[in-house]
Parts: structure tokens; sequence; C-alpha cells
């Protein structure tokens, strides 16, 4: 059985697939450009197996999770470029009448660390991971579940409080400046 995986993040794309064992038997990334041209080639890497039974996608965001919206699915009001209202798992299901996970990159990332420990009998009740690049998340898993049935807690636009010799950079968030993925992320050393 072989089961695909899409790490969709702000600069690149990581298409897997793997066996039920957790082991990648094939991979590919590429960068993340138009949303047309980026999931087009996440449909042509996985139809080259013909034994997929569903796929799994962790994507950057803000991204829809609850299965009762009409925008179930979709990149919403992200600020990277194009990608706004974007409906990703649609795209992704018209080609492949498989099941389909989805969830955010952060999560995925907390996910694949929790299944390590537990591959190498160092079994984790709980755990936060954070990801610093294009912008700032964290996903968390408590006694092995995560946290938030609908979404996610959101870890990357929290206020933080500055030391008064360092409020000369404003940062760069688009909703809220000096949150800390408006003065953490990539991003701002070019600011």
């Amino acid at each position: 059985m072989l089961l695909g995986s899409i790490e969709a993040g702000g600069t690149k794309f990581v298409c897997a697939v793997g066996n039920e064992d957790y082991r990648t038997m094939d991979k590919t990334q590429f960068p993340t450009t138009t949303p047309e041209e980026t999931l087009q080639k996440c449909i042509d890497y996985f139809k080259k197996f013909d034994d997929l039974k569903a796929i799994g996608i962790s994507s950057f965001g803000p991204i829809e999770l609850r299965k009762n919206s009409p925008k179930y699915g979709y990149i919403t009001n992200t600020p990277k470029p194009g990608w706004a209202d974007v409906d990703f798992v649609g795209t992704i299901k018209k080609a492949f009448d498989v099941p389909i996970h989805w969830t955010t990159d952060v999560n995925g990332s907390a996910y694949g660390e929790y299944v390590i420990s537990t591959l190498f009998n160092e079994h984790l009740n709980s755990l936060v991971y954070y990801t610093i690049g294009t912008g700032v998340g964290a996903g968390a898993i408590v006694n092995g579940q995560f946290i938030g049935d609908l979404g996610h807690p959101e870890m990357g636009h929290v206020r933080l409080k500055r030391h008064p010799d360092d409020l000369d950079f404003k940062g760069i968030c688009p909703y809220h400046g000096d949150c800390l993925e408006g003065l953490v992320s990539g991003p701002t050393f070019e600011a």
C-alpha cells in the first residue's frame, strides 16, 4: 500500500510516497510558484503511482480545517502572493479518488516528530513543534492528540513584549506588525 504526502511550504513543496511502515519510497521537491503550476506538479508526481491509497497534505496557511465550511480545504487569507482563497484539497481531490487528510504545515511536522519518537521507542506523550521560515507557526500534541479539533492554536501571531530600546523596527506582519511572525520570520531579515 502506498500513501502520498505533500508538505506545502511558502518557499517549496515536498511530495513523497511511502508505505504503511512510514518508509519513504520516493520523493521530489520543487519551488512554490503559482497555485496552478505548483498543484499541477503535485498531481503529475502522484499520477506515477498506481497503488496510491490516500494523500496527507500539510500546508502553509491560514487554511480552512472545518469540514462543515464551504471553504474546507482552502488556503484562506494568506499573505503569500497569489495563494489567497485557493481550493487546495478540491484540486487534488479532482485528480485522485482517495481519502485526503488536510492539516497545517506545522501539525504535519509535529506529527512526524511524534511518529518518529514512537518508532524509536522513545514515546512522547506531548510536544510542541515550532517552525520559523517564510512564516512562523507551531503544532502541539498533548497526550497523543492535536490541540484544536477544528483549527489549531495560533502561535505565530502572538504579541510579544518588546524591550523599550528595540521599538524602532515595526515588524512585517500585514495583520499585526510586530507579532512573533512579524519580528522573526525569514523575510524580516530583508526588511
